[in-house]
């Protein structure tokens, strides 16, 4: 990652545009708000921040045009762990930031947040470990994801996923275990705690997704109304 943190953590970071799209005329990523496609707002804004932006779709034709890399599901299963796998496979980086193609409020200050949080507590000592293990360098933990709370529940599609978890994922794909949710309780996992968002991202509107033609048009309806506010 780069920008003003002058954080020193290598890290990517992957739209997931995998999905199927069956209730959608188009493309979720191609859906506008002020008149921009929501992908073309969000990757202007995360190349802003990380050192990579990729795109994990299996319609790589629709994307060429965005000029960013792209990765293709590594498993015939399909779902947002297959596409997390794919970025992590794809991906130099030990750590990738992830987040889903419908998701036209993302909050910059809150993901650099996230990435902060995560490089500040990878770096406190942990007592329990000895030194040079498998757990941490020197007895440092080492998370394998990072995820903001919000309305009292995870949101694993706005998160940090290490390399780490990458043979776990699998082991759940080839299981047919597909919730991100569940395959959290698993690991070691870095919480955002819902106050500390709150702190940055009052309304959530980061974690908005736009699954529905009835979702788009109440999120165009707000935007509209803001602007409106804004104005009066």
């Amino acid at each position: 990652m780069r920008g003003d943190n002058n954080s020193d953590i290598m890290m990517d970071v992957l739209i997931l545009a995998g999905g199927e799209n069956k209730r959608l005329p188009v493309m979720k990523g191609f859906l506008e708000i002020n008149n921009n496609r929501i992908i073309e707002s969000n990757i202007e804004l995360l190349s802003g921040i990380f050192d990579r932006v990729i795109i994990s779709t299996n319609n790589p034709e629709l994307y060429f045009y965005l000029g960013v890399p792209m990765v293709g599901d590594v498993m015939k299963s399909r779902g947002p762990m297959t596409g997390i796998l794919s970025g992590l496979v794809a991906s130099e980086a030990p750590e990738i930031f992830v987040i889903a193609c419908d998701m036209p409020f993302i909050n910059a200050e809150l993901i650099k947040y996230i990435v902060d949080k995560y490089k500040a507590a990878e770096h406190q000592i942990n007592p329990s470990l000895p030194p040079f293990t498998e757990g941490g360098r020197g007895g440092i933990k080492r998370w394998d994801v990072a995820v903001p709370v919000y309305d009292k529940k995870p949101q694993p599609l706005f998160g940090i996923y290490s390399k780490r978890t990458a043979q776990a994922m699998e082991k759940n794909i080839n299981q047919g275990k597909k919730s991100l949710r569940g395959f959290l309780s698993g690991l070691d996992v870095l919480y955002i705690e819902e106050e500390e968002v709150r702190a940055v991202d009052p309304a959530g509107r980061s974690f908005v997704n736009i699954n529905t033609i009835e979702d788009y048009k109440r999120e165009i309806l707000a935007v509209s109304n803001e602007q409106i506010a804004l104005r009066s």
